[in-house]
């Protein structure tokens, strides 16, 4: 039955003040990439209270527009009650596209690294792939534009930085992980897709590996996945698993790894789980 408007309804609304609804502390800027040649939307989030004398821990977070606010929500929940929760006070760093949907198409070219098509698996959807291939220029505008721009801002502690990549974002941070592992001291790839470009990052993990025949590192790593992304024809969990515990046997080099599979959980809804879990992840006490 539709709603009929009373008057007493329509004094309500009258007397009523609507505004936008936003998160306190956060902010959002446009950023334009010299290394891509490309425009982001840059979400910030601004942890309550004065930094420790290290400076404060740091997340970049891929896909903003997508989770964004749902970490940022759940780190100042959390933080509120360090003692009890373990998350501390962060500085959370969105990397975004200026556009209104969770997901853009730019990130296709962002976090991937250049593949032949004929090495591409099948798009589930039928269609071609976008343009992909633009992970070092990413990795980049990441390291040379926008962490010097946020350490200008923030006192950062450079011992704690941390990188969160989800599905393709995931495929991403082990993709940094391999190459350049000192970018970040913890990785946490959610759902990665490792199966887009397997031989590609299995190349690069025994590279990984052979550089840690002559040094050591200090990683931390998070791989997790959803219980309902088992029976993925990708592999998805499988791959995943097997992958952090090839990783696991580095621990005398270094390498901290945990994986973990969230009950109930497929390949998207995994997220606001992975988050909570990856704020604690990247607090723990180094």
């Amino acid at each position: 039955m539709a709603y009929k408007k009373t008057e007493q309804a329509s004094m309500m609304v009258k007397n009523t003040t609507v505004r936008e609804f936003t998160i306190p502390r956060t902010e959002q800027r446009v950023m334009y990439s010299r290394a891509g040649n490309r425009e982001y939307r840059i979400f910030v989030a601004r942890p309550d209270g004065e930094p420790p004398p290290s400076g404060f821990p740091v997340i970049y977070l891929l896909d903003a527009n997508a989770v964004f606010g749902t970490m940022v929500e759940a780190m100042r929940v959390q933080a509120s009650r360090s003692d009890k929760t373990g998350v501390v006070p962060t500085v959370i760093i969105g990397i975004g596209y200026p556009t209104e949907m969770p997901f853009a198409p730019a990130r296709f070219y962002d976090f991937t690294m250049p593949v032949s098509v004929d090495e591409l698996p099948a798009r589930p959807d039928g269609t071609a792939w976008p343009e992909m291939g633009g992970a070092e220029a990413f990795l980049k505008f990441i390291e040379e534009e926008l962490k010097p721009e946020i350490e200008c801002e923030f006192e950062i502690d450079r011992e704690r930085q941390a990188l969160f990549g989800h599905s393709l974002g995931g495929l991403f941070a082990l993709h940094v992980l391999f190459t350049k592992p000192t970018a970040f001291r913890t990785y946490i790839a959610g759902s990665p897709s490792i199966h887009w470009n397997k031989r590609f990052l299995l190349e690069a993990e025994q590279q990984f590996v052979s550089r840690l025949e002559r040094e050591t590192l200090n990683v931390d790593i998070l791989l997790a996945v959803g219980e309902l992304e088992r029976s993925h024809k990708s592999r998805i969990s499988n791959n995943a698993k097997e992958l952090a515990e090839r990783l696991s046997a580095l621990a005398h080099r270094g390498v901290y790894v945990e994986f973990e599979e969230f009950e109930g959980e497929g390949h998207v809804s995994v997220l606001p789980a992975l988050v909570s879990r990856a704020l604690r992840f990247a607090s723990r006490r180094k």
